[in-house]
């Protein structure tokens, strides 16, 4: 009798240290999950940037047709292909700024100078994607206005690459897009007499506090006064359109 009595009392105390022995192991795993988590995060760098001149640029470059005077700034990161990035846009841009001098003329001596200026800066930063502004003005002597131009740049920094409007769009969404931002800007597009065939979607956009933001050059949507239009869809209304990874945790910064 007291062996009968005796085996449910084992049985129990056997599950109850087989339960603590698969609760000991969980419990285990989950700061190993969490230390992969972390070290996941760990690869994606705060990035810390400075405007500085751009080295090797000249300021001032005179030919016969004229003279040019720049006003060239990037920025200097902790992250080297960044910069890399930036500099090769703006020697691209301006490549006469890079470039050796062949005749030597003074601004005196000629009747027309023009002055061009980019600067890059950094918007912000929301885990792996950054967001950069490179803006770009150009006056010429004799004309009645200079000419600006705002380009944002998103940069995936886990996949060290631009990002592009068709990249953050779910599959076959981009008329769904358009036709959302038509709605969204009914009113401002209306006043200028825009109509729905004559927009188009803009490559240059920024995440900003509400919602995405699609920028249109000088001219484009409206006249100089305007400046660059700035078109906005909610986040609300960009549920069905973007990639997930694009709006979970969005913390978004307004430039």
């Amino acid at each position: 009798m007291k062996m009968q009595q005796l085996k449910p009392v084992l049985w129990m105390s056997l599950i109850t240290i087989s339960m603590g022995g698969l609760f000991g192991c969980q419990q285990q795993e989950q700061p190993q999950a969490q230390t992969v988590v972390e070290q996941k995060q760990d690869t994606i760098p705060l990035i810390q940037a400075k405007r500085v001149a751009v080295e090797g640029a000249r300021t001032l470059s005179c030919e016969k047709e004229g003279c040019t005077r720049f006003d060239l700034q990037t920025i200097q990161s902790n992250v080297a292909w960044i910069d890399d990035y930036f500099l090769e846009r703006l020697k691209r841009a301006e490549p006469v700024a890079f470039k050796v001098q062949q005749t030597k003329a003074t601004e005196d001596e000629v009747n027309s100078v023009e002055q061009r200026s980019m600067t890059v800066s950094l918007v912000g930063q929301r885990y792996d994607l950054a967001t950069f502004v490179i803006k770009t003005y150009n006056f010429k002597t004799g004309a009645e206005h200079g000419l600006y131009h705002t380009e944002y740049v998103n940069l995936d920094l886990n996949k060290q690459k631009r990002i592009a409007l068709e990249d953050i769009l779910q599959k076959g969404s981009e008329q769904k897009l358009l036709d959302t931002l038509y709605d969204s800007n009914l009113v401002w597009l209306n006043a200028r007499g825009i109509n729905k065939e004559q927009l188009k979607l803009s490559d240059n956009f920024y995440f900003g506090a509400n919602g995405l933001v699609l920028v249109y050059p000088l001219y484009e949507l409206a006249d100089y006064t305007m400046g660059m239009p700035e078109l906005k869809i909610s986040y609300t209304d960009l549920a069905k359109l973007i990639k997930p990874e694009y709006l979970t945790g969005l913390v978004a910064t307004t430039p």
